[in-house]
């Protein structure tokens, strides 16, 4: 599976995980705040920050009604109209530069989800390094053909989708130019139960569509994503807040600052962790044989006495002859006399 360059960095499995702090609607309709996101970001240690482009009419419409609102009882949304709550979530985009901007100059990668066309022509004049598209728009295939032929990296979750839809997509993409491919597994509830992730199903991504694979994880902690990087995730994204008590419309499923140091510091040491295949001491593990056990002599022995048990044991430290090998001392006679706590060798037995 190739590496994917998104702006300066190197995304694949020989380098450490690519974390994005998803930012959404958690601004919470204050530029200064979001710009404060990115600053707790950068200072937590991801890798990118990203937005959502979109305005709440190129979502939907301003139509009230069952097929307009979230009707669910167990969302967070339930009861708010469509249009509305993107009102509410959308980040201005006049803000898009300003906050690409602050990215740039603390040496982190901007970039967002486009949701529809209009959406990718405008982050195009931005010149944003690579495009996400969100679970929801996976059927998009228009969107993610105009996406693909910037030939620009694209990030799809696959949330909600069959292998079917994902194939779909992948291939569509793939047609129009677009062959630095990021899937990521996502379970699209908010917040999501960690049971319900399915994270068995990177590996298997990875090998049907030849893609390298992440995790957008809508769970509530750090746990999914040190498993998603254990199953071969080069990419993880988490929605970030500066604060989940300041309210806003992802903020009950978001990571904290000190959340996110914690998942970038965790999910590199599970990355380092994992390594090759590889047995036998390693350089670093060769005083440590010095404390396996060894042969011994217990007990004094006479010259050309014969070796007992109770002459010998197993015993640490790791000097003596393998405890392989006991069967094969007892019943020796001993050329020399010997003193308890010598380790056993050869040159001491006939």
């Amino acid at each position: 599976m190739h590496n994917i360059k998104i702006g300066d960095l190197i995304v694949g499995q020989d380098y450490r995980p690519f974390i994005i702090a998803e930012m959404s609607g958690n601004h919470n309709h204050s530029l200064d705040r979001a710009l404060s996101i990115v600053d707790a970001a950068a200072e937590a240690g991801v890798q990118a920050v990203k937005l959502q482009t979109y305005t709440a009419d190129t979502m939907t419409i301003d139509i009230e009604g069952n097929e307009f609102s979230i009707t669910d009882e167990k969302s967070l949304w339930h009861g708010r109209s469509l249009y509305n709550l993107y009102k509410e979530a959308y980040t201005p985009w006049e803000w898009h530069e300003p906050i690409f901007r602050r990215c740039r100059e603390l040496g982190i990668i901007g970039f967002s989800t486009p949701f529809d066309a209009t959406a990718v022509d405008f982050l195009e004049e931005l010149d944003v390094p690579c495009y996400k598209i969100a679970s929801f728009e996976i059927t998009d295939l228009p969107l993610i053909r105009k996406a693909a032929a910037t030939g620009k990296p694209l990030i799809m979750s696959t949330g909600m989708a069959s292998v079917a839809e994902i194939d779909e997509a992948v291939r569509i993409a793939r047609e129009a130019g677009g062959q630095d491919i990021v899937l990521l597994k996502c379970t699209s509830t908010y917040p999501a139960k960690p049971d319900k992730s399915h994270l068995y199903t990177l590996p298997h991504m990875r090998q049907l569509f030849r893609c390298q694979v992440g995790v957008s994880d809508h769970t509530l902690g750090i746990g999914a994503a040190i498993a998603g990087v254990a199953l071969g995730a080069v990419a993880i994204e988490k929605h970030f807040t500066l604060a989940r008590s300041d309210g806003g419309v992802d903020s009950a499923f978001s990571l904290e600052p000190e959340e996110m140091k914690l998942l970038v510091t965790e999910t590199f040491h599970a990355w380092q962790s994992l390594g090759e295949v590889r047995y036998g001491p390693m350089e670093e593990e060769r005083q440590s044989l010095l404390h396996r056990r060894s042969l011994y002599f217990v007990a004094d022995v006479g010259a050309g006495e014969v070796i007992t048990s109770r002459h010998v044991r197993n015993i640490r430290p790791g000097l003596g002859m393998s405890p392989q090998l006991i069967d094969v001392v007892i019943g020796r006679q001993a050329k020399v006399n010997i003193k308890r706590g010598t380790p056993v060798s050869w040159e001491l037995l006939y």
